[in-house]
């Protein structure tokens, strides 16, 4: 039997706040590939594409750093990098009236959708998963749902982010991606880019906790059922 064609969406920083609001830094440290993975239907299904669309922030330079090593980990493994930038914006202090400049992330919803729509017209593949709990993609996906009615939509929805994607869970099945997900599905500490054979050594701030802490266990495995749209 032929498998589904799997491909997996991944909005970069939706996902990375809900992983930070869990305060577990070796989170961050996620592999992607598996992650989905976790999620498929292993004998019907197969993952054969993961796009990964995010942004760099250069203004704090610790947290760049650790950005780009994690973006050369998961090239590492196969996941393809789609970039965006930010925006300086003025923004106004609303107590004491001050403006300063900000920075406002520009493109991911917009790349996303593109290349939703564009992979969908080219049939390459069966069933879009799509990691996010940004409604903002909702145009998009509808439009797939109702050009091509032969394609899957799925959406993972970032930890605590349930409640906030209704709109998502209203249009196509849904799953949570649970604490339990992201512990099971970890980089190893050491990964061989395939291209430059350069070593990406695990930033020490995503080292994994003292597993002899008696506060620390590992979740088991669990199968991932979905989530009843409601």
């Amino acid at each position: 039997m032929t498998k589904k064609r799997v491909v997996c969406f991944v909005d970069g920083f939706n996902l990375y706040h809900a992983i930070r609001n869990l305060k577990e830094n070796h989170l961050k440290w996620v592999n992607l590939w598996t992650l989905s993975e976790a999620f498929l239907k292993r004998s019907q299904e197969e993952l054969v594409d993961l796009y990964f669309f995010t942004a760099y922030a250069p203004w704090h330079e610790e947290s760049h750093l650790r950005h780009i090593r994690y973006v050369q980990a998961l090239e590492a493994i196969g996941v393809k990098i789609v970039f965006g930038h930010f925006k300086n914006k003025k923004r106004r202090c609303s107590h004491c009236k001050t403006e300063h400049i900000g920075h406002e992330e520009k493109e991911t919803d917009v790349n996303i959708a593109i290349h939703l729509i564009d992979l969908a017209y080219r049939k390459a593949f069966d069933k879009a998963l799509i990691i996010t709990a940004d409604s903002d993609l909702c145009p998009a996906i509808n439009l797939i749902s109702a050009t091509f009615s032969e394609i899957e939509m799925s959406i993972l929805i970032p930890p605590d982010r349930y409640s906030i994607a209704r709109e998502l869970r209203n249009a196509v099945p849904a799953n949570k991606i649970k604490k339990a997900h992201l512990e099971n599905n970890l980089l190893p500490a050491q990964l061989i880019h395939p291209q430059n054979n350069h070593i990406i050594h695990r930033p020490i701030e995503y080292k994994m906790p003292d597993l002899t802490s008696s506060d620390y266990t590992i979740c088991p495995p669990i199968v991932p059922q979905m989530a009843e749209v409601d």
